[in-house]
């Protein structure tokens, strides 16, 4: 990005870090909260119609405009994270979030990681998901997929390094770099990122047939595109490309189709990071890659 680009980003993210934005997930009614990351409210409304599970997609304003921001400020200082458990391929989890508030917290991401892929496939999380609520029953459950946010695992871009397995940094290539510089299309990017919801949304399915009660589909935050001349999701940035997140509600099924079989390497929460290698022949020989 350009100084003056940056300049620009900076001025508005002072804007953003005195404004109090959003509706907290928990002021809403649900029992499964499915969280699809950076995925745009009109991109989710674009597929629905080829999605039987899903509805009306409605909007909501989001807490935050990053992962980061959007964890700090959904579950700290919550009650209810005491009876809520969360499945969680984000990994921001680790530097956010406190494991000792919630009724369980798996982070998938500590021992399903694909290497190859740069992120976590999204049939771990659902497999993680249906075992939490089959062996905790907790009164909420929230489910952080990390599609439809790069890298597009059906779809790659040459040039994406795809996710930084650490709290820490994001990958310092990616999408969003490739189009300010020039070197991917829009079209090109657009496409991919469809994609990558379409790739995730299957998952979801198979989770609201395995669970019970009230489901809700969102997003932590959305993605700019280039509006205002920006891209990607940086903190505290009160865009609407951002900050309108879909909403869309069904009901869970309830069956015990699904048979999961990945397990944690260790007893919830998970506490050490697990090598790539290692975790990528756990997940082959289970069939998620």
């Amino acid at each position: 990005m350009s100084r003056l680009g940056t300049a620009y980003l900076r001025s508005i993210q002072a804007v953003g870090r005195r404004l109090s934005y959003g509706e907290n997930v928990f002021e809403r009614s649900w029992d499964v909260l499915v969280v699809l990351d950076a995925c745009r409210a009109d991109l989710l409304s674009a597929v629905a119609p080829d999605v039987g599970f899903l509805g009306d997609v409605r909007t909501v304003r989001s807490v935050g405009s990053s992962s980061s921001e959007w964890l700090e400020n959904t579950f700290g200082g919550r009650e209810e994270t005491a009876r809520t458990a969360m499945v969680t391929a984000n990994t921001w989890t680790d530097r956010y979030l406190d494991a000792d508030a919630f009724a369980a917290l798996d982070e998938v991401w500590k021992y399903a990681w694909d290497d190859d892929l740069g992120t976590v496939p999204a049939a771990a999380v659902t497999d993680r998901a249906v075992a939490l609520a089959r062996d905790h029953d907790p009164d909420r459950l929230v489910v952080h997929y990390m599609q439809p946010h790069h890298p597009f695992v059906t779809d790659p871009l040459a040039g994406d390094d795809g996710m930084a397995r650490t709290s820490r940094h994001s990958s310092a290539s990616n999408p969003w770099v490739l189009l300010r510089r020039g070197d991917v299309s829009i079209e090109r990017v657009e496409a991919a990122y469809e994609a990558n919801l379409r790739y995730v949304l299957p998952e979801v399915a198979t989770l609201v047939e395995n669970v019970s009660g009230r489901v809700a589909v969102t997003a932590d935050h959305g993605n700019l595109l280039g509006e205002w001349g920006l891209y990607g999701h940086p903190m505290h940035t009160p865009l609407r490309a951002l900050l309108a997140v879909p909403w869309a509600e069904t009901d869970g099924e309830g069956t015990e189709r699904h048979t999961p079989t990945l397990e944690p390497p260790e007893p919830l929460p998970v506490t050490h990071v697990y090598g790539a290698d290692t975790d990528r022949e756990r997940l082959d020989a289970l069939g998620y890659l």
